[in-house]
């Protein structure tokens, strides 16, 4: 069995979305384990506009938990994919390892999966734009998803 691992900061946005579209997409008797964590993890509640989307999705998030990355969580992952380039850095400079970008995966493109600050910076002069954002993340990622399965061979260890 392998073990995918999404990172990001707070472990209720992107890396969770990432979790759960994997989880959606793969087949049942897939040996995959796909789990998810954030850098910081702070005690914060699922967006509520993320937690809407996904459930429309078909997600069931009644067994989500915050999770902080620890070096035991990395360890046993067989592939770790950073949401941003933060967390790239965090996983470099804390664990002293090398893990690609969601998009690197996918697309082969070197760009992060942006977090409303980083793609919005004036977000709370607008936070009636945040929903939208926030949904469209959900979908980009979720969207993915196949062609996330078909890239991630070349990235596992």
């Amino acid at each position: 069995m392998s073990t995918v691992l999404f990172i990001c900061t707070g472990n209720i946005f992107r890396s969770m979305t990432a979790e759960y579209a994997l989880k959606a997409v793969l087949e049942s008797d897939t040996p995959h384990l796909v789990r998810s964590a954030g850098i910081e993890a702070d005690p914060f509640p699922m967006y509520e506009p993320v937690r809407e989307r996904l459930i429309e999705l078909g997600a069931d998030l009644s067994d989500h938990q915050q999770t902080k990355l620890t070096e035991e969580i990395l360890d046993e992952a067989d592939l770790a994919v950073a949401m941003g380039l933060n967390h790239q850095a965090y996983v470099e400079e804390v664990f002293r390892r090398s893990i690609p970008l969601f998009k690197k995966v996918c697309f082969d493109l070197d760009e992060p999966v942006l977090d409303v600050g980083e793609a919005m910076p004036d977000w709370k002069d607008a936070p009636e734009l945040v929903p939208d954002y926030t949904r469209s993340i959900v979908d980009e990622i979720w969207e993915a998803m196949p062609t996330f399965i078909q890239e991630m061979h070349r990235h596992t260890r």
